[in-house]
């Protein structure tokens, strides 16, 4: 077989080691910049001069924050030492840009209030969701019917960040709402079964264990 492209194998490397599907994006994103800021010249044919060459692109010329500096290395490391297997000792000596230390602004209640109520549909439930509960947007996003526990008014978290699972708390006046989500998404689920569809991405090969579960 042929060998896989370089950014394939930096897709299969991150999937091997089960990053979530947006770090994956991002990394891609970030290797790809640094690729044709080189003017396509092959990783494996760089080193510090160029890694170098680019965050300071970044710091100096794009203006970007540190948060993405950091964000940019972190991507170019997993590149050389996950993908390309270059043990490059200076890479990890690399100084980290510093991130400087502000207080974060949190909107009072009442101006929360307001965003919410501005706001409709279906978007309107994952934000409350997201502010009553304390998920990040995809864990919002990815939100199951099984995970959804209204006896003990609490919601299961699976494979967050880190891979981790938890449970956070179902506040009361979400309980309606997300009830009459779940009756219109199941009579969408139905009349998606009638016309051909209404199977949904199972991981890890679950869909070749059981073939039906996707639909069910």
């Amino acid at each position: 077989m042929d060998k896989p492209r370089l950014l394939d194998e930096v897709r299969n490397a991150l999937r091997v080691k089960h990053y979530s599907i947006r770090t994956e994006q991002v990394y891609i994103q970030w290797i790809k910049r640094y690729i044709y800021f080189h003017n396509k010249k092959h990783p494996a044919e760089m080193g510090e001069k160029e890694l170098t060459a680019f965050l300071t692109h970044l710091a100096v010329n794009k203006d970007v924050t540190p948060s993405t500096q950091n964000q940019a290395l972190s991507a170019l490391l997993f590149l050389y030492k996950q993908v390309l297997n270059i043990e490059l000792p200076w890479l990890t000596e690399v100084t980290r840009a510093k991130r400087p230390s502000k207080l974060p602004v949190v909107l009072p209640k009442k101006q929360v209030i307001q965003v919410l109520d501005a706001m409709g549909g279906t978007n309107a439930l994952i934000a409350r969701l997201l502010y009553g509960t304390g998920m990040r947007l995809m864990e919002g996003v990815r939100l199951r019917v099984q995970d959804v526990d209204f006896d003990y008014r609490q919601i299961i978290v699976r494979n967050g960040k880190g891979g981790k699972d938890r449970s956070t708390m179902l506040p009361e006046s979400l309980i309606e709402p997300l009830k009459v989500q779940l009756a219109h998404a199941e009579r969408l689920h139905q009349l998606d079964l009638m016309e051909g569809f209404g199977c949904v991405y199972l991981p890890y090969a679950l869909a070749r264990k059981y073939p039906d579960a996707c639909r069910e």
